[in-house]
């Protein structure tokens, strides 16, 4: 029986540069563990990222650096959820979330264009909380970068994450 923990998101990671937000639901526990977004070896985020930036061996990185490279590239990194009830890292297994002001977010930020929500639960929270911001923002329902997903190659995740490229 898995223990219920208590969830907050982390800061977001942006500039005034900004011009694509990518939003995920909730951090799992191993990037709980390490502050860090996407810190489980199996997520594909880094490799994913490695390829939009176009630096080999993003994965390898040390954190600050990583974020730096995204950032370098227009790139910002949030979460739709800022707390939340959750037993182990599964998103089916979050409860009581309340949200990030990702509205407050993009005032202060209005060069984001393109809002990347990252995997399912990312999605219908962002759905769920701002359905008003599909109208203002290029939104795109993207598929997860976690191990859980894994019906998607890297391959297949670069492909469909590729756009990023264009959108900055």
């Amino acid at each position: 029986m898995f223990t219920m923990h208590n969830c907050k998101s982390f800061k977001p990671s942006i500039n005034i540069n900004s011009k694509v937000l990518i939003l995920g639901s909730m951090p799992g526990v191993k990037s709980l563990e390490e502050q860090e977004y996407y810190a489980h070896p199996q997520n594909r985020f880094w490799k994913v990222m490695a390829h939009i930036c176009n630096v080999q061996n993003l994965q390898y990185l040390d954190y600050p650096q990583k974020l730096e490279i995204l950032l370098d590239n227009n790139i910002a990194l949030w979460d739709t959820i800022k707390t939340c009830n959750r037993s182990g890292s599964l998103d089916s297994d979050i409860q009581n979330d309340t949200p990030n002001n990702i509205k407050s977010l993009l005032k202060k930020f209005p060069n984001i264009k393109v809002i990347c929500l990252n995997g399912n639960k990312a999605y219908s929270a962002f759905k769920k909380y701002f359905p008003d911001l599909f109208e203002k923002y290029n939104c795109y329902k993207m598929p997860s970068t976690s191990p859980a997903n894994a019906k998607y190659t890297l391959e297949k995740l670069i492909q469909e994450w590729n756009f990023i490229k264009n959108s900055n």
